[in-house]
Parts: structure tokens; sequence; C-alpha cells
């Protein structure tokens, strides 16, 4: 390790050469301060929060992602390049020592730069917190900065398979489906089918039944917030409609009834209920009554969510940072393995192309879902793009997800909880699994390499 460990400081020594480390630092910092100052929220304390911990998180990891990849193609293509790593290799020292203690003096480096930065976003949040007023902080406290579960109600799916199924079958007695349309016609009765499990007509009602399961028992005098979001069949003249809500054990007095709410269609609504709604069992009884002249949607994926306190903000935060600090480890691995078998430019130029690839996911998802790229007119004829594109999309998107699934600027700026075994299998994905099958290819790129070359002359 001694010999790893000297690669290791070598690479800061490099870092702090190339004025990476103060240029980085200042600009983390300045991120920090800055854009609290640019950005505009809704006017309260909770969404001006949101949107700091969402922006500065989010500048932070673009930042140190970035300056990651450079500093990981640059200190060893660079080395190769200058013909100073010869000096190093003719030492007893391995390459798959000098490879790896380049990994780890860049990663010791990040951890150092997102702890300066992570700090001093916890500070600025607890700054600002304690100079607003003791409801507003209440609200941030319950709300924002706190670590909060969450359960949801059944998904239905198995009843809403069998009832497609089944409707599928009638149809096909009464009317020929050709092969080719019948995934489309079986996708068409199972939105009919989830419908019913979604829509609340006019003057009607609907009921959720959540099982909070053995954490009943934790919950105990601790106030609940309900988290809904619901779609309208046309617009309001207001543009907001009436919701009337009833929370608790029904056939008993332990029921809370709500005052008319003013909700929005499409976003995210929380409210607070009051403690010891559920029944013995732990499951809470949700009731919606829809007194608008337009049918509501609540959508089964998220429409209706119960969230309640599981740790303090402090721990969830440096959670979501050892997260952060495991996506820097991956790009450190990937910066090394493209530099080991590729000059400055071009291991720059791949390793940036690897990180767009990352961030088109969405596009990419967005093009499985729909079937197609959207490249030329697949309706009177295949398109050779979707031939070839949509079969590699399908393959990556799984190994892209697997990453970007770990979300945890979401999670902290929504005030939802990081377990500890979201965060060990967020390690073992992103560094061990991911990282660790680059690191192999790339020090097997490095140990192979020709290194006496005379690497001004190509």
């Amino acid at each position: 390790m001694k010999k790893t460990l000297a690669i290791s400081w070598l690479t800061w020594k490099a870092a702090f050469r190339f004025r990476l480390f103060p240029v980085i630092a200042v600009l983390l910092l300045a991120a920090v301060v800055g854009i609290p100052i640019l950005i505009k929220s809704d006017g309260t304390a909770r969404g001006f929060t949101e949107i700091l911990i969402t922006y500065t998180l989010s500048a932070i990891t673009a930042l140190l992602g970035l300056s990651t990849l450079w500093l990981s193609c640059g200190t060893l293509a660079r080395d190769v390049e200058e013909c100073q790593i010869q000096v190093v290799a003719t030492k007893p020292v391995a390459r798959w020592q000098i490879w790896l203690g380049k990994w780890l003096g860049i990663v010791s480096l990040n951890a150092a730069l997102l702890v300066l930065s992570g700090a001093s976003v916890y500070g600025l949040l607890q700054w600002r917190a304690g100079r607003l007023p003791a409801a507003e902080q209440e609200t941030l406290r319950t709300q924002v900065l706190v670590a909060r579960g969450g359960a949801r109600p059944p998904d239905y799916n198995a009843e809403i398979d069998a009832q497609t199924e089944q409707l599928l079958q009638e149809r096909l007695k009464q009317t020929q489906i050709p092969n080719a349309d019948l995934a489309e016609a079986r996708k068409q009765i199972r939105e009919q089918v989830k419908a019913a499990y979604q829509l609340v007509p006019p003057g009607y009602y609907k009921e959720w039944q959540i099982n909070l399961g053995f954490t009943k028992n934790f919950l105990r005098d601790k106030p609940l917030q309900l988290r809904v979001k619901f779609n309208a069949a046309k617009l309001s003249q207001s543009g907001t409609f009436v919701g009337l809500w009833q929370v608790g054990v029904p056939g008993t007095a332990n029921v809370w009834r709500s005052q008319p709410m003013s909700l929005s269609a499409n976003i995210y609504h929380e409210f607070q209920i009051p403690p010891n709604l559920f029944d013995q069992q732990g499951v809470l009884t949700v009731d919606f009554v829809n007194s608008n002249d337009t049918t509501l949607l609540f959508p089964i994926e998220d429409g209706m969510e119960v969230l309640y306190p599981k740790g303090g903000f402090t721990l969830n935060f440096v959670r979501g940072l050892a997260i952060l600090f495991c996506w820097m480890a991956l790009l450190a691995a990937i910066g090394l393995a493209a530099a080991s078998y590729m000059s400055f430019p071009v291991a720059t130029f791949f390793a940036l192309a690897m990180l767009a690839v990352v961030c088109s996911s969405g596009t990419m998802a967005n093009a499985v879902a729909l079937g197609t790229t959207g490249l030329g007119n697949p309706e009177t004829k295949p398109w050779l793009a979707d031939a070839i594109l949509l079969p590699l999309f399908k393959g990556i998107l799984p190994v892209i997800q697997a990453v970007t699934n770990f979300s945890p600027i979401d999670s902290l700026s929504t005030g939802r909880a990081i377990s500890w075994s979201e965060l060990g299998k967020a390690f073992g994905q992103i560094v061990l699994l991911f990282g660790g099958s680059i690191s192999l290819i790339g020090i097997g790129l490095f140990t192979r390499r020709e290194l006496a070359t005379a690497q001004g002359n190509q």
C-alpha cells in the first residue's frame, strides 16, 4: 500500500499543479453562495429550501463530475504522452499499483471537495432555517429538513392484469384480432381497466387503505403527511379543484375531516394529518370526496402516499453525499480506463460522450416506451434507425438505470429518507460492480500498453 499511496500523493500534487483543486473549491463555494441569490421560489420557506437543495447539489455534482473526468483522463494520459510514466514504471511499482494509486488519489480529492461543499450547503440550510419564524421552522423540520419514509396503497397490478386478460378473451370470442394488433389491443383494454381504479367521477368518493405494517409501532403520537396528486378531465374556471378528505378508522370516533381544500391538478400536494388515525393492524383509511363538476384521476403509481418521520436530516444528508461520492468514484474509473488506452484529447472526448449517453437516458427510455426513435416514418415502412437504435437502447438502459436510480438529490429536496441499505446497495452496484468492472478493464489495458514508444512523434 505504501507504493499505491505514494502514487495517490503524486496525483494530489498534480491536481494542485494543474490548479484544479483551488479552482474547483472556489467554484463550488461560489455555487453554494450564489445560487440562493439567483433562484426564485413560490415565496414559501419550504419551496425555497427544496429548490436550494436541488440546485446547489446539482451544481456540485456537475462541477465535480466534469473535473473528475478531466483530471482522471489527464493525470494518466498526459503522464504517458509526456514520457513521465516511464520513470515510475521502471521502479519496482506494478502498473496496477500505479492505476489504483491514481484512482485513490482522485476519489480522495473528490471526498475532500465533497465534504467542503456539502458542509457549506448544510451550514447554509441551518443558518437560513434558524432565521425563519417558528411556524416556518416547524414546516421545514417536518417536511424538508427531515428523513421521511413512505407507504403507498396496493397497486392492484395482479387484479388489473387478470381483468385485462378476461376482457381480451371475451373480445376475441366476438371479434378476430390479428396477431400484429394483439399487443396494442391488450394495452388499450388494460388502460380501460386501470382507469376504474383511478377515476373519481363528480359526486363520488374514493377510498385508499394504506398498511403501515410494523412501522406503526414507531408512529404513535406522531403527525403524518399525505402526499397526493391528481389529474382533471377538464380545467376549472379558477384553475383549482375542491378537495374534501376524511382520514381515520371507519365507524369510530377516531376520524379526521378536513376543511375544503383548493388544490391544483398535475402537481404534488402535501398536508399534515393528526397522529394515531390508523387501526390496530396499522391500516390507515383515506377517503376523498369529489365535489367538483369534473372527473378527477388519481394515478395508481403516485396519486396517494403517506409520509412518516423516519430519522434526522443530518445523517440523511451525509448518506446522500455518500451516494454522490459513489458516482464520482465511477466517473474516475471511466476516465482512467479511457486514458489507459487513448491519448488525453480522445480519452476526454470518450468520457464526456459516455456522460452524455447517461444524461440522455430519459430520451432513450421514452423511445423504448413509444417503440420508435421518431426518425423517419415508421407507419409506412420499418425505419433503419429503429431497427438499430431500439435494441441498443434496451440493452443500455438497464445498466444506466442501475446507476441513476440512486438519486439522493430528489430524496433530500423532498425530505425522503435514504436508508443505510440503499447506500450499501448504491456502493455495491456503482462502485464495486460497475466501477470494479471498468477498473479491471482499465488496468488490463494499461498493463498491456507500450510505454517505451516515442509519444511525441505519434
